[in-house]
């Protein structure tokens, strides 16, 4: 096969469906760039998920005198020494357990103004009117039903809470848009692929009369398929660049400059350049077979050869 009749056919098949091929590129480099997005998108959750659930605490709130009066958890009072002492004793005994530190009514309160302190309420509230809790950091954060369980419901507890189930809502809005994209991205794939077929198939149409002759001439059916095949996959090529250009410019200008997103919201631990660069060679490498395995199907029943 000569690889100059090759790229020349390439070359008029391009321009014969400047318009189809235009198409083609675009509705491939948008579904290869959605594709990388929420591979990357991915990867953001489970580096949150890794940063906070590290950090996410138990909180045991002990009953006050407050509390005794308006909460039934609270029937029997606020909580005494000695059940305090008994809390930290089963504590310490549990193997899931990591850290345990206490948090006094007035570093409550402190907290509390710290946080809330333009709030219309922190001005009526006192010291003695908070709880005091135990903040309890644990070796597995999903094993908080261990404490749930021991602790809820016993004399001098007002609750047990777990920051983690607040994080579970944070993360499951975050991976229903996962999924969201990846439906978007599934029909660009869908949509992709049909105009690939359709594309091809008028350059075959187009090129009937030269087939045909190769045909004649005993040109084996691959030698055919190659210029149609290799179409495809350069317009593929050329989407799946684009696509990578869209991943590298959005992390560049979404994370690191224009909206700053690393700086404006330090809470966060986004992924880094590492991960961007990584989904780059797949992209790239399903934007080249995805085409030319489509072209391939289609032209084995189209041309039959």
């Amino acid at each position: 096969m000569r690889a100059q009749f090759v790229l020349s056919e390439i070359g008029v098949g391009l321009r014969r469906n400047l318009t189809m091929t235009f198409a083609v590129v675009v509705s491939v480099a948008l579904s290869l760039a959605l594709f990388g997005g929420s591979l990357l998108m991915s990867d953001q959750v489970t580096t949150m998920k890794g940063y906070w659930y590290d950090k996410v605490n138990v909180s045991i709130f002990l009953c006050n005198k407050s509390d005794a009066e308006s909460d039934p958890n609270c029937a029997k009072g606020a909580v005494t020494d000695d059940q305090k002492k008994s809390i930290v004793s089963d504590l310490g005994k549990m193997s899931v357990v990591q850290k345990v530190v206490f948090e006094s009514q007035d570093e409550a309160y402190k907290h509390y103004k710290e946080q809330f302190g333009d709030s219309p309420l922190a001005s009526s509230l006192t010291p003695d009117q908070m709880q005091e809790s135990y903040r309890i950091k644990l070796k597995d954060p999903e094993k908080y039903q261990v404490i749930a369980t021991a602790f809820d419901g016993r004399d001098g507890v007002q609750s047990v809470q777990d920051q983690k189930g607040i994080l579970d809502n944070l993360f499951g809005l975050l991976n229903g848009m996962n999924w969201a994209a990846r439906a978007v991205m599934a029909l660009m794939l869908v949509v992709a692929l049909m105009l690939i077929v359709n594309t091809v198939r008028v350059s075959a149409f187009s090129r009937r009369r030269e087939t045909g002759i190769m045909r004649l001439v005993g040109a084996s059916g691959f030698y055919i398929q190659a210029p149609f095949i290799m179409e495809a996959a350069v317009a593929g090529l050329i989407g799946g660049t684009v696509a990578c250009g869209f991943l590298v410019v959005g992390r560049y200008f979404i994370i690191d400059h224009g909206l700053d997103l690393s700086h404006k919201l330090n809470l966060i631990n986004f992924i880094g350049w590492d991960a961007v660069l990584t989904k780059l060679p797949l992209i790239l490498a399903t934007s080249l077979l995805m085409p030319a395995l489509a072209a391939f199907f289609a032209l084995r029943k189209y041309l039959k050869v």
